[in-house]
């Protein structure tokens, strides 16, 4: 009995784990097709794309930053999640300010 009850609690820890890992890199997945989705139909312009990716670009770095070490703590999945809900503010921001790419003009850059 006590075998299954220790089996179970590290399954569990371990699948914790596991999502919260994955929580973070698809909330990063998420934001980058919301860019590119503003992107595509002209709510988001070319430079303010440039600035939301190089933000994505710098949560990126902080993550791998914070993994080097093979363990992400609580702390720093703390830090992250406010810088990707940060993001996830300037997004909305761009999408909605106004400016858009003129419906005839292609669209350029990534």
């Amino acid at each position: 009995m006590k075998k299954v009850f220790l089996i179970a609690t590290s399954l569990l820890i371990a699948g914790t784990a596991a999502a919260s890992a994955h929580s973070i890199d698809g909330t990063q997945y998420r934001q980058s097709k919301r860019i590119e989705h503003g992107r595509e139909t002209g709510k988001i312009t070319w430079t303010e794309g440039l600035k939301l990716r190089a933000e994505q670009n710098k949560i990126a770095r902080k993550e791998a930053e914070f993994r080097s070490d093979g363990y992400l703590s609580a702390s720093e999945k703390r830090k992250l999640r406010f810088m990707q809900k940060k993001a996830s503010k300037h997004i909305a921001q761009e999408s909605h300010d106004g400016w858009k790419r003129v419906w005839w003009l292609p669209r350029v850059g990534r």
